[in-house]
């Protein structure tokens, strides 16, 4: 059993709408996940994309390779750099709600991260942008309570 990822995130203007796509294959089969956010920041999607694939996994201990366009995410994880945020309690870092978020899941898994280049043609990362960035243009789009908590604590909304 093993399980591919594949991710992408959007936002129109840094911070501003945004959206995230994510495709979970398995064998044949295959699930997309999008949606949309009135105002948020291109690394947050990034990030969530990743997140809501590895939640909507129903069993814990699977492998998952998860394909993404974003370094941030990737060597973030790869290079161990979160691992040490977490130990600081992520003081100074952005994204400390999403990056908690995602260490709990990440940790219910076998989990394999591979960069690839994003707008390279590769049919799932295209997939993925388009979803995300539908996902961004959308109407009645959501919240990021996490992100606009932070802009409200900093004057910014």
């Amino acid at each position: 059993m093993h399980v591919e990822l594949y991710t992408d995130g959007s936002s129109r203007g840094n911070p501003g709408p945004g959206g995230y796509g994510a495709i979970l294959k398995f064998g044949k089969h295959e699930k997309e996940f999008a949606e949309g956010f009135r105002l948020t920041t291109n690394n947050r999607m990034e990030l969530l994309a990743v997140i809501v694939g590895l939640e909507a996994l129903t069993k814990e201990g699977i492998p998952v390779t998860v394909y993404s366009d974003s370094k941030y995410v990737v060597e973030a994880i790869e290079k161990k750099w979160v691992f040490g945020w977490e130990k600081k309690n992520f003081k100074d870092k952005k994204n400390p709600d999403l990056w908690k978020r995602f260490l709990q899941i990440f940790r219910k898994h076998q989990v394999k991260f591979v960069w690839i280049k994003g707008h390279n043609n590769h049919p799932y990362n295209e997939r993925c942008d388009v979803l995300a960035t539908n996902a961004a243009d959308g109407k009645g789009l959501a919240a990021d309570k996490g992100y606009e908590a932070i802009c409200k604590a900093e004057g910014l909304l």
